[in-house]
């Protein structure tokens, strides 16, 4: 993987050093573990502000990729426990039928997306709509999320970093 991940950024004339960690942080993020990616996004962002939009595009194609293994998770385990289908499922899967793919514009929500990407899986909503929209939708988290951090202003990261020192 991790060679893969060289010769892509080479390819591209990309460095490889941060970039990496900016793709799989936000990869296992978008997963059922408890991981944050901004701070490293952002922290990337700030030392180098000339790859924005490169570092952006890496965080949103991880985290749609981490998205898109809890879909497969959630048809895997559809698949497995077919005969555990209760009367609620019957509800559920009409109430997100009904809004669809669309529903993973919301994919990027601190727990709640991860389980809804899951259940798009196990609904079995088709693959390619809810890549769009849930690509559509982390792309505009990581969107937000820098342009907010870098609202803060740069003396107050200097206190917190000085204040975790301490720690």
């Amino acid at each position: 993987m991790e060679q893969m991940l060289v010769q892509f950024f080479d390819f591209f004339g990309m460095p490889s050093v941060g970039l990496p960690a900016v793709f799989i942080s936000a990869f296992v993020s978008a997963t059922l573990l408890p991981v944050g990616s901004e701070p490293i996004l952002f922290g990337y962002v700030s030392v180098n502000p000339h790859l924005y939009w490169i570092a952006i595009i890496v965080a949103t194609i991880g985290n749609t990729l981490g998205g898109m293994l809890d879909w497969w998770l959630g048809v895997l385990s559809r698949n497995s426990f077919e005969s555990l289908k209760g009367p609620s499922s019957g509800r559920m899967q009409r109430w997100l039928e009904e809004r669809g793919p669309k529903m993973l514009l919301l994919s990027w929500l601190p727990g709640f997306g991860d389980p809804l990407c899951l259940a798009a899986g196990w609904l079995r909503l088709p693959w390619a709509p809810c890549l769009i929209y849930m690509c559509i939708g982390k792309l505009l988290r990581y969107l937000t999320m820098t342009w907010l951090l870098t609202l803060v202003p740069t003396s107050v990261w200097h206190q917190i970093g000085h204040w975790l020192h301490i720690i």
